[in-house]
C-alpha cells in the first residue's frame, strides 16, 4: 500500500471530507494504492483505558489498536486530515494518536527516547475558521504546525507538507475550489 489516509471528520458534508475525496481520486488516477481510515465511519473509541496499558506492559496491544498499527506498517506515507477545533485536532484523532502511536510501536525508550517510524512519512491538511492574517500574525499557524508536526516527528516521521486552510466556512465556493485544487498539486507534487 502507498498511501494510508487518517481522516478525522464526522460530517460527510464538510470541506475536510472534500480534502479527502479530492486525495482518494487523484490517487485513484493515479494507480496509487491506498486505503483511507474514516475514523469517526469506524466508530475508533479514543479513550486510552487502563486496559491498553495493561496489553502494552505484556508486548501486546488491543485488537482494535493492534488492526490500526498494521495499516501503519504496510504503508510508507501518511496523510491526515482533520479541522482544527479548538486550537487542537479533534479528540477521535488524539485518541487514536495515544493508543496507536504507542509505546513500544511508535517509539521505546532505551538510554533515551528512540523513534520506531522512521521509515514514515507524512503530509497534513487542517482546516480553520479563523483568517490566515490572524492565525499567521498571532503566531497560531507556526504554533498548530510546530504541536501538530511535533507529534509525528517524535515517532521519527518525516513531514513531507502541512496544509493549513485557513476561514473555510467563510470563504466564497471559487476561494475552497481553489484551496482543493491546492489539494491536488500537493498530492501530484509529492506523489
Amino acid at each position: 500500500m502507498d498511501y494510508l489516509i487518517i481522516y478525522a471528520h464526522p460530517n460527510p458534508k464538510s470541506f475536510n471530507h472534500a480534502i479527502k475525496e479530492t486525495i482518494e481520486n487523484k490517487f485513484k488516477e493515479k494507480g496509487i494504492s491506498f486505503e483511507t481510515r474514516d475514523l469517526y465511519a469506524l466508530g475508533f473509541d479514543p479513550v486510552l483505558k487502563a486496559d491498553d496499558f495493561i496489553a502494552m506492559e505484556q508486548g501486546n496491544y488491543l485488537p482494535d489498536v493492534k488492526r490500526e498499527q498494521e495499516f501503519i506498517n504496510k504503508t510508507k506515507r501518511l496523510v491526515i486530515i482533520h479541522p482544527i477545533w479548538w486550537y487542537s485536532m479533534p479528540a477521535i484523532l488524539k485518541g487514536y494518536i495515544d493508543r496507536v502511536f504507542s509505546y513500544g510501536f511508535a517509539y521505546i525508550l532505551e538510554e533515551d527516547i528512540k523513534p520506531l517510524l522512521t521509515d514514515k512519512e507524512v503530509i497534513i491538511f487542517n482546516t480553520l475558521g479563523e483568517g490566515k492574517e490572524e492565525c499567521e500574525s498571532s503566531g497560531m499557524s507556526n504554533c498548530l504546525k510546530k504541536t501538530i508536526g511535533d507529534i509525528f516527528r517524535f515517532c521519527g516521521m518525516k513531514i513531507l507538507e502541512h496544509k493549513l486552510f485557513y476561514a473555510v466556512p467563510y470563504v466564497t465556493d471559487e476561494d475552497r475550489k481553489q484551496m482543493l485544487k491546492e489539494v491536488e498539486e500537493t498530492i501530484e507534487k509529492l506523489s
